[in-house]
């Protein structure tokens, strides 16, 4: 009976692994930890280690899930990393399968294997497996294989290590340019492992022949490559080795390849040192932004603030800023994008006047475009100008972009603006608000998109809490009340709307005077959204006035009572909120009573 129920998770494993459902086979998998650890270390070794080997699964999703539990800390459940090289047999077959992310996952799970492993286990088991896989018949598992170098390399002996190295190189001269282009993608992590002597012997040769492949889906996986060299070299091994291939890939005859060095620009000078950044790298720059494809011009554009940092401002002046502005007017809509994002990092660097003469009419420019997405990336970004120019220019030169933007056909943008005017706000003051602003931040909340109308309410809080209650209660809350008698239910759902976001920032005296003389009677209003949606209002505005003692007496003679009227709604929906509306005041004010009743010279008992 013992031996049977010892039996009993494998059997169940081998059963439903053999059934013709995918979902069960792929359960099983996800449940193999559960079952090893049932099972125990020794039993796992022995069954189940050899049953995951011996059965592949023709379905890729089951494979793929078995990849990825076998590298998830599955050899605690062999019984610890001496037992770890058990774990790669299995991932063998996964990383020869055909499906790419099978593969992958196999050889993701190899390597992080590969890091608890002794240097015994390595030398007996894991380079045995990367020979196996690295001269295998289909290019399936040499382009595993390429992958698994840089994990094992430092703990390999010297010998092995000059073995590992020769059969990298025999692996980036493959015939099949997929395995190559593993290769180039593997260059580079596996470089980082080695000396620098090495890296100029050994690692540069390959790279140059990878660089120049027939193939452009080779020759661009190489860029990332060139600059993990670099990052391993110091910045004059970089000029002398490397700059002919930085030439050459900027100037690459495939868009593809370009387009990944503009890409990876800044990481690029980055590595090389200042010297080639100002004698070669600018004018490479300047070539990629003028680049005749959109896709290198776009990659080139977002990396305009991030290389800047790299040069003198003269340099930015005088070669990068003639590039930004003719950017700022690409006949491709993504690059003038790119471009919106980025364009405001210039600022900082400029300094004051320099952005004023040269960025605001770019930033003018921008604002204006008939692309909704450059209007936005502009929007997004003007915080920046801002630290560096000041509020008060910025508005006196943007201020009739903006309140033409906040008109904008595209809600997106009149969204983004709108989240940008408690900034402004706070800038530039009460009075130049209620003169340029006031109006339009009222008008958003007749909107006809509700997450305008949902924006503008929140707007209205932020703003209180920038200008103080009195403020709110002179200016925005009466305009506010106004819509809540307008015959259209949606200006009173906003009216709604606003005051329930608004409520957390307001006094007692406010909410008093002002706010429950408009919610109290919508109370009765016939659409049942907007009567359920008071309820809601009343539950936030019962917890703001609880913090006062005149406020407890106002949720009891006025809240509470509309309360009880809704909670006998026809409608269910009101019903519900009213109930919890009612059971959060009710609570609030037992909570109260019974602080009172606890205060020092009360009685015992009621302190229980």
């Amino acid at each position: 009976m013992d031996s049977d129920e010892q039996l009993y998770p494998i059997a169940i494993l081998i059963d439903e692994l053999k059934s013709d459902d995918v979902t069960l086979r792929l359960n099983a998998i996800h449940r193999i930890s559960t079952i090893a650890l049932a099972l125990g270390p020794e039993r796992a070794r022995d069954e189940l280690i050899p049953f995951l080997q011996d059965s592949l699964d023709d379905e890729d999703e089951v494979l793929l899930a078995l990849a990825e539990e076998l590298g998830s800390g599955f050899v605690e459940y062999l019984g610890g990393p001496s037992f770890a090289h058990l774990l790669l047999g299995p991932l063998e077959n996964l990383a020869a399968v055909e499906e790419t992310v099978v593969r992958e996952k196999a050889s993701e799970s190899i390597t992080k294997i590969a890091e608890v492993l002794s240097q015994a286990q390595v030398e007996e088991h894991y380079i045995p497996l990367l020979k196996r896989l690295s001269g295998g018949d289909w290019f399936t598992s040499r382009t595993s294989a390429t992958a698994l170098f840089s994990a094992v390399y430092p703990k390999a002996q010297p010998s092995t290590q000059e073995e590992l190295r020769k059969m990298f190189t025999i692996l980036c001269q493959d015939e099949t340019p997929m395995v190559r282009r593993a290769a180039a993608r593997d260059l580079g992590p596996f470089a980082k492992n080695l000396p620098k002597q090495l890296i100029v012997s050994d690692i540069i040769p390959l790279y140059r022949k990878l660089s120049s492949d027939d193939q452009d889906s080779v020759r661009l996986l190489t860029v990332e490559d060139l600059i993990a060299i670099a990052e391993s070299l110091d910045h004059d091994e970089s000029k002398n080795y490397l700059l002919p291939s930085i030439r050459s890939a900027v100037q690459d005859k495939s868009w593809r390849v370009r387009y990944m060095v503009a890409d990876h620009f800044v990481k690029l000078a980055s590595a090389v040192g200042e010297d080639v950044v100002r004698d070669e790298l600018v004018m490479a720059f300047v070539h990629l932004l003028k680049d005749n494809e959109a896709e290198v011009r776009t990659a080139g554009a977002g990396q305009v603030p991030g290389f800047a940092k790299l040069v003198d401002q003269d340099i930015i002046l005088a070669r990068l800023m003639p590039c930004v502005r003719e950017l700022a007017s690409d006949s491709s809509q993504h690059v003038r994008a790119a471009l919106g994002t980025q364009i405001s990092g210039l600022a900082p660097l400029l300094g004051k006047e320099a952005t004023i003469e040269h960025l605001l009419p770019l930033f003018l420019q921008l604002l204006k475009d008939d692309f909704p997405d450059v209007r936005l990336n502009i929007i997004s970004k003007l915080e920046q100008v801002n630290e560096v120019i000041g509020i008060e220019l910025l508005s006196q030169s943007l201020l009739p972009a903006i309140v033409e933007l906040a008109e904008d056909k595209q809600w997106r943008v009149r969204q983004a603006i709108i989240e940008y005017i408690p900034l402004l706000a706070n800038q530039l003051g009460v009075q130049f608000f209620d003169e340029q602003l006031s109006n339009l931040c009222m008008s958003w909340l007749g909107d006809t998109v509700f997450s305008i109308r949902e924006a503008a309410t929140v707007n209205l809080k932020k703003l209180t809490d920038v200008f103080g209650v009195e403020w709110a209660r002179q200016t925005i809350i009466p305009k506010v009340l106004q819509m809540g008698v307008h015959p259209n239910y949606l200006y009173r759902m906003t009216t709604i709307f606003a005051i329930t976001t608004m409520a957390p920032s307001l006094n007692t005296e406010a909410i008093c005077d002002s706010v429950l003389e408009t919610v109290v009677p919508m109370v009765d209003d016939p659409i049942p959204n907007i009567r359920f949606n008071v309820a809601k209002a009343f539950e936030v505005l019962s917890t703001v006035l609880m913090q006062t003692q005149e406020g407890r007496g106002v949720v009891q003679s006025r809240i509470v009572p509309g309360l009880e009227k809704l909670k006998e709604d026809q409608d269910a929906d009101v019903r519900f909120f009213a109930q919890k509306a009612l059971e959060v005041a009710s609570q609030q004010l037992s909570g109260e009573l019974q602080r009172i009743f606890s205060l020092p010279n009360a009685p015992s008992e009621t302190k229980r």
